[in-house]
C-alpha cells in the first residue's frame, strides 16, 4: 500500500479532517448502499415468514431458494467485474444492478404464489451480483490511495446502517399494518428507487485512460497480472469466511438462550449497529497501521466471539458473543476490500473484486453447510469451536509466506 503523503490535511489529524478529505463520490456510494440495504432488509427480514405462513412454503424450500439465489449472485459478480474492466466504465453496470434490485421489490408485494417470489428473489440477487464488483472498483478508483481504507470503511459503515434500519422499519410497519406483509413490501420500494436516483444524479465517474487494445480481463495473461499478493488476499479472505460462516447461526444461538421469539431478530440489529459504528474508525486506522496486524486482531476478536458463543448459553453470554462478532466485522471487511484494491492493477480491479467475492461466497456456502452438520450432529458448541479452529488456520496464513506487498508492518 502507498505510504501516507505528508500533506497539511494529513498532519492535521482529527477524524473530521479525514471525512472532509473523502471525495463526494464516496459519500454518494455509501448512501446509495444505505438506501438499498434499507429496502432489501425490510423485505428479507420478513420474507422467510411470508413464504412459510402466507404462501405455505416448506422451510426446506426456503433454504433451497436462498442457496440458489446466492449462488447465482456469486457467479454474476465475476463477469460484471470483468465486464467493467473491459469497457473501462463502472457506473452503468452499478446502476443496472441497483435498478434490478429496485425493480424486484414490487414483485414481492404482487406475488400470488411462490413462482413470482422466486423470480423476484433471483432478479434481486442477480442485481446484487451485477453491482457489487463495479461498485467496489469505483470506490477504489475515486478514493485517494492514502485514504482508501477510510473510504471503504465509510461505505461499509453506511451500508451496515441500512442493514439494521431496514429490519427495524419492517418490524414497525408490521405493527402498524397488523402483520400485512404486502403493505410493508410496498413501502420497501421507496428507498430502492431513491438509491437508483441518487447514483444516477449524484455520482460522476472518474475518467479512465482508454486502453490501446481491449482484451478479455479473465484470460490467462491478465489473470497472471493479478500476482501472488492479490491471490494471497483472496485465500486469506476465503479462510476468514470459513471461520465466520453464516450469521443465521447467531440467530439460532440467540433463540437457544431464551430470548423471546419476537425479539430474536433484534440480536442481528445489535450486531449490525456495532459493525456500523466500528467499520469507519477501523477503516481509517488501516490507512496508518499494518494491515496484517489489523487482520490478526480481527481473528483474535472472532476467536473470542466463538469461544463465548460456544461456552455460554445465557442471554448475557450470547449478547457478548454477538457484540464481539460485530467488532470483528468492522475490523476486517473494509480492510480486506482495501487490500484487494492495493494488490490488483487499476485496470483489473473489477475482475479482482469479482474473483474475491466469488471465492469468499463459495467459502461461505461450504462453511455454513459444515456448521449445520456440526450443529445437528454435535450441538451448537461444536459449530463455534470449529469456527475458532479455522481462525487459528487463518492466523497461520497471515505469517506463513505472506507476499511482501501485503506485509506492510
Amino acid at each position: 500500500m502507498s505510504p501516507v503523503p505528508n500533506t497539511p490535511a494529513n498532519r492535521a489529524g482529527p477524524s473530521v479532517s479525514t471525512l472532509r478529505q473523502l471525495p463526494g463520490g464516496i459519500w454518494v456510494l455509501g448512501f446509495v448502499s444505505l438506501l438499498m440495504d434499507i429496502s432489501s432488509e425490510m423485505i428479507h427480514s420478513l420474507l422467510p415468514m411470508f413464504m412459510v405462513t402466507t404462501l405455505g412454503t416448506s422451510v426446506f424450500a426456503v433454504g433451497l431458494i436462498e442457496g440458489l439465489a446466492e449462488s447465482i449472485a456469486l457467479m454474476v459478480k465475476v463477469f460484471s467485474g470483468a465486464l467493467s474492466d473491459y469497457l473501462g466504465k463502472r457506473k452503468g453496470l452499478a446502476m443496472l444492478g441497483y435498478a434490478m434490485g429496485a425493480l424486484s421489490k414490487p414483485l414481492f408485494a404482487l406475488a400470488p404464489g411462490m413462482g413470482l417470489v422466486v423470480t423476484a428473489r433471483l432478479i434481486d440477487r442477480v442485481g446484487k451480483g451485477v453491482r457489487g464488483a463495479p461498485r467496489d472498483a469505483l470506490v477504489a478508483d475515486i478514493a485517494p490511495a492514502h485514504l482508501r481504507g477510510a473510504a471503504f470503511g465509510l461505505r461499509q459503515s453506511l451500508d451496515t446502517v441500512g442493514a439494521f434500519v431496514g429490519p427495524l422499519l419492517g418490524v414497525g410497519l408490521m405493527l402498524l399494518y397488523a402483520n400485512d406483509f404486502r403493505a410493508v413490501f410496498w413501502w420497501a420500494v421507496i428507498p430502492g428507487v431513491l438509491a437508483v436516483a441518487l447514483l444516477w444524479l449524484g455520482l460522476k465517474e472518474p475518467e479512465h485512460a482508454a486502453p490501446a487494445q481491449r482484451s478479455n480481463p479473465i484470460q490467462r495473461a491478465n489473470l497472471r497480472r493479478l500476482g501472488a499478493a492479490y491471490w494471497w488476499v483472496v485465500g486469506i479472505g476465503a479462510v476468514f469466511t470459513l471461520a465466520r460462516f453464516s450469521e443465521a447461526f447467531l440467530v439460532l444461538r440467540a433463540q437457544q438462550s431464551g430470548i423471546a421469539m419476537a425479539l430474536v431478530p433484534l440480536v442481528m440489529v445489535a450486531m449490525n449497529l456495532i459493525y456500523a459504528a466500528s467499520a469507519y474508525p477501523f477503516g481509517k486506522l488501516s490507512d496508518r497501521v499494518s494491515h496484517r496486524k489489523l487482520l490478526a486482531l480481527g481473528l483474535v476478536v472472532l476467536i473470542a466471539a466463538d469461544i463465548v458463543l460456544a461456552t455460554f448459553t445465557s442471554i448475557t453470554g450470547v449478547l457478548l458473543g454477538v457484540a464481539l462478532w460485530g467488532v470483528h466485522m468492522g475490523l476486517t471487511q473494509g480492510l480486506l476490500a482495501t487490500m484487494v484494491a492495493d494488490t490488483a492493477p487499476a485496470d483489473l480491479r473489477g475482475t479482482a473484486y469479482g474473483f474475491f467475492n466469488l471465492m469468499s461466497g463459495l467459502a461461505m456456502l461450504v462453511a455454513s453447510a459444515l456448521a449445520g452438520l456440526l450443529w445437528d450432529g454435535w450441538g451448537a458448541s461444536a459449530t463455534f469451536y470449529a469456527g475458532a479452529g479455522f481462525c487459528v488456520l487463518a492466523l497461520a496464513g497471515l505469517v506463513w509466506r505472506a507476499p511482501g506487498a501485503v506485509k506492510r508492518a
